[in-house]
């Protein structure tokens, strides 16, 4: 169990903790102040961005193709990946949740053939995607301890999960992940069709008159090489800014909130498979 300190006085308590913890011996205390203290809903939604990103690559979307599980039941498909992931960074990787955790994905990671290198690309998702949205859309700068443990983390996961070859350092695993969606980053009638059905479940969640604005929302947050990998539509030119220009002004009211001092990185309302979660349900139930 990642146990957290007592945060220091005044709404950037935080931030004075993380700079006093070592950013990789302490890297899974920093990450749960980050993903569970400070910036919860906006570490969702990166997670959720960077799965979908991990979709552009033909052979990651192919196998998801093969299994049916996005076309039949992606609404369990993501509350397994999501929560699992949730499980790590709220109790770490070494407590008996963690564990129970990197067992339940290591079993469905079994069934299939996945290259190590693919296996590789979506940890790299997993460490970088959301330190590059907190930047952008949360309501403050990261201390470079969060950069540095987020890394940490996920390389420490990495080699629980037996992924081979990870980068020893923090800018040829960067170099790694931005060198992989150049050379893999193309179009694929697979990458369309699990774009199509992620694309609707993140318009599902939302009342159906305006799911059609959800999809066009949607697309207008992916950045071009996704967009040519998916082979979808170029979306309309103004929607974009006007969404960042949202969750920046989100960001803004949210600095000006009392800091939390629980961690809610286990707590997605979005997870509609296992109403009550973690209540009645153990890691090990998940993904079954």
């Amino acid at each position: 169990m990642t146990t957290l300190p007592r945060p220091r006085f005044g709404r950037f308590g935080w931030v004075r903790v993380i700079d006093e913890l070592d950013p990789v011996a302490d890297a899974a205390t920093v990450l749960k102040i980050t993903a569970g203290c400070e910036f919860p809903w906006d570490y969702q939604r990166a997670l959720e961005f960077a799965l979908f990103r991990t979709y552009c690559v033909p052979t990651i979307s192919a196998l998801l193709r093969r299994t049916g599980e996005f076309e039949h039941r992606p609404q369990k498909r993501y509350d397994d990946t999501a929560l699992l992931m949730s499980e790590l960074v709220e109790h770490g990787y070494d407590s008996e949740r963690g564990r129970a955790s990197l067992r339940a994905v290591n079993r469905m990671h079994a069934r299939h053939d996945i290259s190590n290198d693919d296996m590789l690309y979506v940890l790299s998702t997993f460490a970088f995607d959301p330190l590059d949205w907190i930047d952008r859309y949360g309501w403050r700068r990261l201390h470079p301890h969060e950069r540095i443990a987020s890394v940490a983390f996920y390389r420490e996961v990495g080699i629980r999960m037996g992924i081979r070859e990870i980068p020893a350092s923090t800018a040829d695993f960067h170099a790694f992940k931005v060198r992989y969606e150049r050379e893999r980053f193309v179009y694929s009638d697979d990458n369309r069709a699990i774009g199509e059905y992620t694309r609707d479940l993140l318009a599902s969640w939302y009342p159906r008159p305006v799911r059609s604005a959800v999809r066009g929302a949607v697309l207008s947050m992916i950045d071009q090489d996704m967009t040519r990998a998916f082979g979808f539509g170029d979306p309309i030119p103004a929607v974009r800014p006007a969404l960042e220009s949202a969750l920046q002004a989100r960001g803004r009211v949210e600095r000006l909130l009392p800091k939390r001092t629980a961690s809610r990185s286990a707590q997605d309302p979005r997870n509609r498979t296992y109403p009550g979660y973690p209540q009645g349900y153990h890691p090990s139930d998940l993904g079954v």
